[in-house]
């Protein structure tokens, strides 16, 4: 199983990539930026979280992480509406722009590391036009 749910959507498995002396999995999803507007575009998320965080559950089949809250009955927010800061289960997060429609989802503590020039290169996701 290669599938991890974030913000009630469902994350690819992408890679493991080492920054600094800790290693991240990395996650990622296109999805369309809003289906009501006349010419919507596609937009790139990513998701990188430490590996030592993530587990598997035999019992679901599925990828986990963090310390699991309750199912919340709200809908997915689109990407445009979500807050640059925010928590899920039990982490703090946050939301960084790589331009071009694509977005890298970081734990708060991991942050000014991930946002690094060199890290994003590592995690293959230079900004765009530094490509």
């Amino acid at each position: 199983m290669n599938l991890l749910e974030f913000r009630q959507k469902s994350f690819q498995f992408a890679r493991l990539v080492r920054v600094g002396t800790e290693e991240f999995a990395l996650f990622s999803r296109t999805e369309t930026e809003s289906e009501n507007r006349f010419r919507p575009k596609l937009v790139q998320l990513f998701l990188a979280l430490p590996r030592r965080s993530i587990r598997y559950d035999r019992e679901e089949e599925t990828l986990r992480w963090g310390d699991p809250e309750p199912r919340r009955p709200t809908a997915a927010e689109p990407v445009g509406s979500e807050r640059g800061e925010f928590r899920e289960n039990g982490i703090d997060f946050r939301r960084l722009s790589l331009g071009g429609g694509r977005w890298l989802y970081v734990p708060a503590e991991s942050a000014e590391t991930l946002a690094r020039p060199d890290a994003l290169a590592a995690l293959g996701l230079a900004p765009t036009g530094t490509r």
